[in-house]
């Protein structure tokens, strides 16, 4: 009896047991599961990271310069959107008024689903009708580092332009060879030109993007939203540009009378339906005093940068041609149907500008040829006597 009694005392009740369990003591805070891994972000809390009992001592690394962010290349640059990286170099030419690209080569490009690695540089500038201003390289075959060495002109392009232009390039497959004539580029890049320095050559060697899908554009901020899909920009800069042309004025003492020639036009706006255009450019001497007061060029096929170099003449002494009005018009050639008006120019010294500028001094300037771009204007031309 005594043994079992002492046994019954060694033993623990339900309520006990339960009291022990329930209050075990003090309670203590619980880590989280994040406090087990390493922190490798600048804000991890520093009491979970064992202090180091030599002093802390920065080591003095040289700092890189800082990037000119406004014309870096746009787009993100992370390793989810890299495919290969584009080297090329841009010059702006203002005393001849061009724009020179040159595509160097590509680097580690990812091949397409076709299989084939066939392809060329695309360039076009933004805001402005797409065909207008695109330019291509020959297509290099069966490589993912392709080399080109070739240099892109865009002609009458000048410092006012490059203020508000950004020039998209694009590598992309050889047409002839695409499977879905739908598919996007392998990669593409935006460079704002606004801060070209005039007459100074800047290289790039920038990563490659995926072109965004948006339907909405004008609603995300201003910096992406000129890199997205142009379609919006291209629709609304259509009815402001109308194209460029160049002129060249000289008047001839030996011939007694004024040189004009029409050397090309740049970024013509399209006409047609296939988004080119069939341009030819027309002169008239207002007013008219003679059957030799009109002249028109030759017809250029399917393009909206034509190149015509023809030169017409207009007899008549410099005094009396002060107070003529040469009527320069572009139109869009169409076979069976009216012509369709591209845009035009008047110079004269009633103009003002560039224009009254340019025919005042080639008329006050013997054998002194003179070049100049003028942009057209969009509303047809009007004639005052």
């Amino acid at each position: 009896m005594a043994g079992m009694a002492t046994a019954s005392r060694g033993r623990v009740t339900m309520q006990e047991h339960m009291a022990i369990d329930v209050s075990p003591g003090p309670i203590r805070p619980i880590r989280l599961i994040s406090d087990y891994f390493p922190h490798f972000y600048p804000f991890a809390e520093p009491a979970l990271r064992t202090p180091d009992p030599r002093p802390a001592v920065t080591p003095a690394i040289p700092s890189a310069p800082q990037p000119q962010l406004d014309l870096e290349p746009e787009g993100d640059s992370d390793d989810s959107t890299a495919l290969g990286t584009l080297e090329f170099t841009l010059l702006l030419d203002a005393d001849n008024s061009t724009l020179h690209c040159t595509a160097h080569r590509a680097e580690g490009l990812k091949p397409p689903a076709s299989g084939s690695v066939d392809t060329y540089v695309k360039a076009n500038l933004l805001p402005g009708a797409s065909k207008a201003s695109q330019l291509r390289t020959r297509t290099v075959r069966g490589t993912r580092g392709p080399v080109w060495e070739e240099t892109l002109t865009y002609h009458g392009f000048t410092v006012q332009d490059a203020r508000r232009k950004t020039l998209r390039l694009c590598v992309c497959e050889d047409p002839r060879l695409r499977r879905r004539r739908g598919a996007p580029p392998l990669g593409e890049l935006r460079v704002p030109l606004r801060k070209l320095v005039p007459n100074r050559a800047r290289s790039f060697n920038v990563c490659l993007e995926r072109r965004r899908l948006t339907k909405r554009p004008r609603s995300l901020d201003t910096a992406r939203g000129m890199s997205l899909y142009e379609e919006e920009l291209e629709a609304e800069a259509a009815g402001e540009e109308r194209g460029r042309i160049l002129l060249s004025l000289c008047y001839s003492s030996q011939r007694g009378g004024l040189l004009v020639g029409v050397l090309r036009c740049a970024h013509l706006a399209p006409m047609d339906a296939n988004g080119y255009s069939d341009p030819f450019v027309r002169l008239f001497l207002h007013p008219n005093v003679g059957k030799k007061s009109k002249y028109k060029t030759s017809v250029r096929k399917k393009t909206l940068n034509p190149e015509f170099n023809e030169e017409f003449f207009y007899a008549g002494p410099r005094e009396e041609l002060a107070q003529k009005t040469l009527l320069v018009s572009v139109w869009d050639y169409d076979l069976g149907t009216a012509d369709d008006f591209i845009g035009g120019v008047q110079l004269s010294s009633r103009a003002s500008g560039e224009r009254q500028q340019h025919w005042r001094e080639c008329l006050g300037r013997s054998d002194c040829r003179m070049e100049l771009w003028h942009p057209l204007d969009g509303a047809p031309l009007q004639l005052s006597d």
